[in-house]
């Protein structure tokens, strides 16, 4: 990892992720518009080397009795906090007679997609599921590539998903925002995934299918203090490095040097060390002077994960104005937050955290404002929106107003 002094840097340029390889998904999405079925079984075996006969998957999973207990023990955490998310109705009375109020809306249809890659991601299933459910969603497609592993079923069976598709890549984006014979069409598409199943959710969107949020590689950021144990903030490191080639892993500290060792140290026991390894050769440490500066560059790079491992960590919570999900003190590490402790690991990266927020409750929801006026309230307000109506010369406007109180 690249060291780098805060005061000799130019901060702006440690903030540039790496470029993410543009590739143009267009042919994909136009041949599942116009191909249906035939075309999305067409690609599957070019891309994914697989062929399929029947797009939705119907088997019962098998899985081991601990990993089904570990599935249902982040499921429940979950479904806690995101059951706390569900919005009741707000209602104001702006001035005599003028009542406002909004309620929350379920989206009626709604795809997941569950990358496949190099691991088999069923904590993903539950993190964009159990939402889904619980928001009320009438229709929630899944999608994920072939071969589908069993935990992805267990964890769609356990959340209660029964539509689930054998399709991965740009593909399975089409298929849902198009829909296919087998792949009904949906009205927003949620999920992670590789380059070309974001290129296909940003043309999806451009087409009118909402998406959860744009995204790049997956990130992390520790900040450390002198009291941080090294072992902690490199397994930290590690465990953000074996999730790709292209994530990113960035320390911030006074001190790297002990970590920096132990990291070394722990990357020859990972099975995934390779990729690790081209991970951290695109990442970096930045050094510091203080924790001041170390949060001043926390909100200027905005992580879609922040790790604070510092003695006084809940103090600053107040501080912290751009990040996806914020782990506080040497025992939160951001694999809690990946499978089980409540919160959402579909988080913003490439430095969104600045402007969106990770997948919650109101990822599937829409709210929908009301308001009601009584007699004695169009005489109230009458006589200012006529006046706003008259200035904007929309006569029609002020007319509909005034036929009414006068």
């Amino acid at each position: 990892m690249e060291k780098y002094y805060y005061s000799k840097v130019d901060l702006a340029t440690l903030c540039q992720r790496p470029a993410i390889r543009q590739v143009n998904v267009s042919a994909i999405m136009e041949a599942v518009r116009k191909g249906g079925d035939e075309a999305v079984r067409g690609l599957t075996k070019r891309y994914d080397l697989t062929e399929i006969k029947d797009l939705q998957v119907t088997r019962r999973p098998k899985i081991s009795a601990k990993l089904l207990k570990a599935l249902e023990t982040a499921a429940s955490n979950i479904e806690k906090f995101h059951k706390a998310q569900i919005r009741q109705r707000l209602t104001v009375g702006t001035m005599p007679g003028v009542t406002c109020f909004r309620e929350s809306r379920p989206i009626e249809r709604v795809g997941l997609y569950i990358p496949g890659g190099t691991a088999p991601l069923p904590s993903t299933v539950l993190m964009l599921g159990i939402p889904a459910k619980l928001a009320g969603c009438k229709e929630i497609v899944l999608v994920t590539p072939p071969a589908v592993d069993d935990s992805i079923l267990a964890a769609a069976e356990i959340v209660g998903l029964k539509q689930i598709f054998q399709i991965g890549g740009a593909q399975a984006i089409a298929a849902l925002a198009y829909g296919t014979e087998s792949v009904p069409k949906v009205d927003k598409i949620c999920g992670p995934g590789n380059q070309y199943v974001t290129a296909a959710k940003m043309q999806a969107q451009s087409e009118g299918c909402a998406i959860d949020m744009p995204a790049g590689p997956s990130e992390v950021m520790v900040i450390a203090d002198e009291q941080a144990r090294p072992d902690f903030v490199a397994a930290d490191l590690l465990s953000q490095a074996e999730h790709g080639p292209d994530s990113q892993v960035v320390l911030v500290c006074s001190n790297p040097d002990p970590i920096l060792q132990e990291l070394e140290k722990q990357l020859k026991l990972l099975p995934r060390q390779e990729i690790a390894k081209q991970a951290l050769e695109k990442s970096f440490t930045l050094i510091t002077e203080n924790l001041d500066q170390a949060i001043a560059f926390a909100n200027q790079y905005a992580p879609e994960h922040l790790i604070l491992n510092t003695a006084n960590a809940d103090q600053l919570v107040p501080q912290i104005i751009n990040a996806g999900s914020v782990f506080l003190g040497p025992y939160s590490c951001e694999s809690a937050g990946d499978y089980a402790s409540g919160t959402n690991h579909t988080l913003p990266t490439y430095g969104y955290a600045k402007a969106y927020s990770g997948v919650s409750i109101d990822t599937f929801t829409k709210q929908i404002t009301f308001q009601k006026i009584t007699r004695q309230g169009a005489k109230n307000i009458g006589p200012t929106v006529a006046t706003i109506a008259q200035a904007e010369n929309l006569i029609a406007h002020k007319r509909a107003m005034t036929i009414r109180y006068e």
